[in-house]
Order: structure tokens, then sequence, then C-alpha cells
């Protein structure tokens, strides 16, 4: 296929709400800095921005089906990573990175879409996971990383890897019984989780049923929770940019992880309600279109790439800005295309680039047979 040709061929709607979430999030990250007065990671973020559009178009010119051969090979390779992390030095009471001087790389976001590839491999052509006992395989394939991701510990990447999994298995044809027995048997061990949780994380469970609004921030494990929710309240219906309002505390706007697990306050907080909705809204289309490219694209391989992909950005999403409402635990998870951190930017614009490849050869030129189960 010519450049030009491809280039005709790709979903620009799709382009259109990236781009435009990517400027939504910029935003937040600016008034991040603005408040803290600390580093300028608006400029950072502006940096690894350009620095993902040379991977976003590599990983949109060479032809998806091309990593199908070598999926296992990526994702046996990325493993070792998670393993590296527990020589580096604790940040925040975890080991997620691999520093490299004034890089820092987070395994994780580079097994999360290894860990798509080998599992849309695994399932192309296969009958055997129509069968219970054929499922043995993918559970064990996402229960590799999920538990070294989890002794990091990073409850938030962890917690991303069930959901891919049971959307691509739905994608490829499981059947739904075998769900249902699924679903069932992860309730009767959850308690098992719930004692091998930590108490930090425990804690945040708990704090979900004794919320308090309004008022001074009781501290200690209720801080993340009423902070995100206080700061995401100081906008109001317009934000403070065009409001104008601003509370002469600094305490008030103080948030951990601003930029990053919390940039969603800092869009309530300069654009108000308008601004979350329009980037609840952004994100809906967003992912909707995703979804819409998988179910044309007649090749296994394809489709169950844009699954897994839209089910982790759409699974992120979800539990991000759920935690800022307070509506689900707080736990360390980015927001696609907007909360900043180069590995996290750097991958999403990888993953980008792999749908709107599979969106511009949606029946692939040398497809093989469609889906069976489907």
């Amino acid at each position: 296929m010519s450049t030009i040709e491809l280039l005709r061929r790709i979903p620009w709607s799709v382009v259109v709400c990236a781009v435009a979430l990517l400027a939504i999030g910029l935003t937040g990250i600016a008034r991040a800095d603005e408040l803290n007065d600390g580093p300028d990671l608006f400029a950072k973020q502006i940096t690894w921005a350009l620095i993902s559009l040379p991977a976003l178009a590599l990983a949109l010119a060479i032809p998806y089906r091309t990593w199908q051969p070598i999926s296992h090979l990526l994702f046996i390779g990325s493993l070792p990573l998670l393993i590296v992390v527990f020589f580096m030095e604790k940040r925040g009471g975890a080991r997620c990175w691999i520093q490299f001087g004034y890089f820092d790389l987070q395994p994780s976001e580079i097994v999360k879409l290894t860990f798509i590839l080998v599992l849309a491999q695994y399932l192309m052509y296969r009958d055997n996971f129509r069968r219970l006992t054929g499922l043995v395989a993918p559970f064990v394939i996402t229960l590799i990383p999920l538990a070294l991701i989890l002794l990091e510990p990073d409850l938030g990447s962890a917690l991303l890897f069930v959901p891919v999994l049971f959307a691509m298995l739905f994608a490829a044809g499981i059947r739904l019984r075998h769900l249902a027995y699924i679903g069932v048997l992860g309730l009767l061990v959850s308690p098992l989780f719930w004692l091998k949780m930590s108490p930090e994380q425990q804690s945040r469970i708990r704090v979900l049923f004794t919320q308090v609004d309004g008022g001074r921030n009781p501290g200690e494990d209720h801080w993340h929770q009423h902070q995100s929710k206080a700061v995401l309240a100081l906008g109001g219906p317009w934000g403070s940019e065009f409001s104008g309002m601003r509370i002469d505390d600094a305490e008030a706007y103080r948030l951990y992880a601003a930029q990053s697990d919390f940039v969603f306050c800092l869009i309530g907080e300069r654009w108000g309600l308008v601004g979350t909705s329009l980037t609840l809204l952004l994100y809906v289309v967003f992912l909707t279109l995703g979804l819409r490219l998988a179910a044309r694209t007649r090749e296994p391989f394809g489709r169950l790439i844009a699954v897994g992909i839209v089910t982790l950005w759409g699974t992120q999403t979800i539990i991000n800005t759920g935690m800022t409402v307070g509506l689900l635990p707080v736990v360390g998870i980015t927001l696609p295309l907007m909360s900043s951190g180069g590995s996290s930017l750097l991958m999403t614009a990888i993953g980008l680039g792999l749908l709107l490849n599979i969106g511009a050869r949606p029946g692939y030129e040398v497809a093989g047979e469609p889906f069976q189960f489907g």
C-alpha cells in the first residue's frame, strides 16, 4: 500500500479525538505547574509528545500482521523488565520504574501492549478456548505479568489485565456460560485477595464507605479521596479559567501526583463541569470509534488487538475518573493521552498507531479465515 493510499484510509476522526484529549491534558498539566510552582512538567510532556510522534508513525506504517509471528517473543522479552524493577530504588513506596538518567522507563506500560499482542496471536484461530480446560493458557499468560506487577506493588496497572483478557476472549468467541463460571469463581475467591492486600490497599477500599464531603480534610486514609474531590469542586460550572475564581489558600490546591493520576481534577478546576463533561464525551466518542474499527475488521489478529487496546484505555478511563470523584478506590493509574508520563504517553501513541493501522486495513490484503466464533 502506498503512503498516499494509507493516509487516505486512516480513520481521521480517531486522530482528531486523540489530539483533542492530548491538548486538554496539557492544559491540566500546565495548571499543575502553575499551582505547585514545581518542575516544568508541561514542557517535558510536550517533549514526550514530539518523541511519541515518530513511534506512532512507525506503528502505523508497518503492517500490523508483521508482529503476529513474533508476538510471543515480544511478550517474553518484555517480562524480564518487570523483574529488573525489583533492583531499583523505591519511589512512593513502590518499585515501578527503571531509571536511565533523565528518562524513567515503566515496564508495565510495555507489557500491557505485548500482552495484548500475544493474546491476540494465541486466540485468533484456535477453538480450544471454547472449552474450560482450554482457558488455562490464556489465564497463565495473564497471571504472570499480573503477579509481577502486584509485587512492585502497582495495583492500578495490575487491575487492567483481567478486563482486557475477558474482552478479548469475548471477541474471540468464548462461550458465555464459561465467562459466567469464571465470574462466579472470582467472587468466591475475592475474600482471599482481600486478605492478601496490604493494610494501605485495604484502607483505600474502606474509605469508599466512610467518605466525608466538605469541610476540612480529615487526613490519613481519607486525604487523597477528599482532596481530589475538593480540587475538582473548586472549578464550579465554568472553571477558574473563565470565572476567574481563586482561593487564596495553597493547601486547598495541594494534590499528590496531580499531573499524572489526578489530572482529571485539574481539568475540573481549570475548566469546570463544562470541561470535565466535554472530556468524558470525547473519551466516549474516541472509544466508540475504536470499537467500530474492531467490529468492521474481518482479520482476527487485528480485531483482537483493537478490542484489547480499546478495553485497556476504557478501563483506565473508568478507574481514573471514578477514583477522582470517590466512586472507586484510589490507585496509581494514568488517564490515557492526558496524564503526564513518558512511558505512558509513548506506549499509548504506539497503541494508537496500531489501532489506526488496523483501521486503515479493515479487510487486510492477505487475511486468513474470518472469525469462526465471533
